[in-house]
């Protein structure tokens, strides 16, 4: 990205680069300068997979995608007449976005605790619901569901690994880091904190105490004080790209005024 003079604040942007863009385009319209630092790659299954794993499935009452990866790579999964849940706001806009409406999402919160919230979900005894996700992740949604008398399977539709960096990506973001000092590390998940600690040169790894982590899930926020317990986080309102932004630029208002006093 090009150093302006008028660029406020820094910072580290570790989404996955095809993910990154409307992000990377609200902190530059709010004067901030972005370091590009994917530490995650999405990949998609193979959709012949989809379709073999789907075959052996029964139908399903609902189906709940539980991000915008799920949605971009799991759709096969509407096939029928079932209901659609999604895990958040960003995730329904990814459902609308394809043409589809989302029956069932949270109007705040966007983690599994918020759309087990929703009164859809709390009499599902003898319905089957299908979770489509990526490999791995939390299985509190599964787990309530079937304590709740459902019976649930999943669809994996992409699987999430650590970005391989190069030397020389790696090289470039030191010096760049040096040139100007990170102020906000973004990072949406523990997964991604994971792997940016995993792929940080040394000096940059020394260089994220003097940087705020900003994320919007709290789960990620406490991880990140458990583990780089002299960096300062930020908790944004939601996932939103100008709910991040919003976080940042409060915090930047904060500290002109503590320097004022």
């Amino acid at each position: 990205m090009t150093d302006r003079e008028d660029e406020k604040f820094s910072v580290l942007l570790t989404r996955p680069r095809q993910q990154a863009g409307p992000l990377a385009a609200a902190i530059e319209a709010a004067n901030g300068h972005v370091v590009p630092f994917p530490v995650m790659a999405i990949e998609p299954r193979n959709a012949a997979e989809i379709a073999a794993k789907l075959a052996t499935l029964p139908p399903a009452d609902v189906v709940i995608f539980v991000s915008p990866n799920a949605v971009q790579h799991g759709l096969a999964a509407l096939a029928g007449a079932a209901r659609i849940g999604a895990i958040g706001s960003a995730t329904a806009a990814a459902l609308k976005a394809a043409g589809h409406a989302a029956d069932i999402f949270p109007k705040s919160g966007f983690t599994s605790e918020a759309l087990l919230q929703e009164q859809d979900l709390q009499e599902v005894a003898g319905k089957r619901i299908r979770i489509v996700r990526g490999d791995g992740g939390r299985e509190l949604l599964a787990a309530t569901l079937k304590s709740r008398g459902a019976t649930v399977d999943y669809l994996t539709a992409y699987r999430r690994r650590r970005y391989s960096a190069t030397s020389a990506e790696l090289v470039e973001l030191e010096s760049l880091w040096r040139t100007r000092p990170v102020d906000y590390v973004i990072v949406m998940s523990i997964e991604s904190l994971e792997f940016l600690l995993e792929l940080l040169p040394g000096w940059c790894r020394q260089a994220l105490g003097a940087a705020a982590l900003v994320t919007p899930s709290a789960r990620v926020l406490k991880t990140a004080q458990e583990s780089i317990p002299d960096t300062r986080t930020l908790l944004a309102d939601s996932p939103d790209s100008k709910d991040l932004v919003a976080a940042m630029l409060a915090d930047q208002q904060a500290l002109t005024d503590k320097s004022h006093e």
